[in-house]
């Protein structure tokens, strides 16, 4: 899903509107995608007091929720690829993400993509990227072992979660980060097109 755009500019909306904040840079900011917000915050802004965090968020979350226009869709060729790995290639699919449940529920509506996905985990139901309690609660729920599963990521919190979970990853390059950058978590594939992923075994 291509959220880059809306959740840089809700960022930005939400630094101006909570004052006292540096301006970062759209590439700055698109860095701490996949983290909770919290820890979020942190990566962003490690000098500045955590006092201001609580008014951040509300703004931002004011933002993703309401207020925000930038509009969230798939890039192109993932609806069929999504049909394609659960009905013809019988995978089991979930979802582990930075988002909390309502930004999630949000996405996932706007791309009418809920049917594809049997378990899903937020930042704001368990622990935040890296943290492999968030995987560990999906493979539990699924029944399904870590030596089958598979993380599919396009930033290095995700490729650092599937190594604290103890399972294979495999990166993405047209989303946050580049191939150098996931290259360094060790991934058994880094893919540049969609395609890609269903001629892996």
């Amino acid at each position: 899903m291509d959220s880059v755009a809306r959740i840089v500019s809700c960022l930005e909306e939400a630094a101006r509107l909570t004052g006292g904040l540096p301006t970062l840079s759209p590439e700055q900011l698109k860095q701490m995608i996949g983290l909770s917000l919290e820890k979020g915050f942190v990566f962003l802004y490690p000098d500045v007091p955590f006092s201001l965090f609580e008014t951040w968020k509300a703004h931002y979350g004011q933002q993703f929720r309401d207020d925000n226009p930038t509009p969230h869709a798939f890039y192109p060729g993932v609806t069929d690829t999504l049909d394609t790995l659960k009905n013809a290639s019988g995978k089991v699919l979930g979802v582990a993400t930075g988002k909390s449940r309502i930004g999630l529920d949000r996405a996932m509506g706007e791309t009418d993509s809920q049917h594809f996905f049997a378990a899903t985990r937020t930042a704001d139901e368990t622990l935040s990227k890296p943290d492999p309690l968030m995987i560990h609660a999906l493979l539990e729920e699924l029944g399904i072992n870590q030596e089958e599963a598979v993380m599919i990521g396009d930033t290095s919190h995700d490729m650092l979660l599937a190594n604290n979970a103890g399972i294979d990853a495999i990166g993405i390059t047209w989303g946050v980060h580049d191939a150098a950058t996931l290259s360094e978590y060790h991934p058994v594939a880094i893919i540049n097109t969609l395609p890609e992923l269903l001629k892996l075994p």
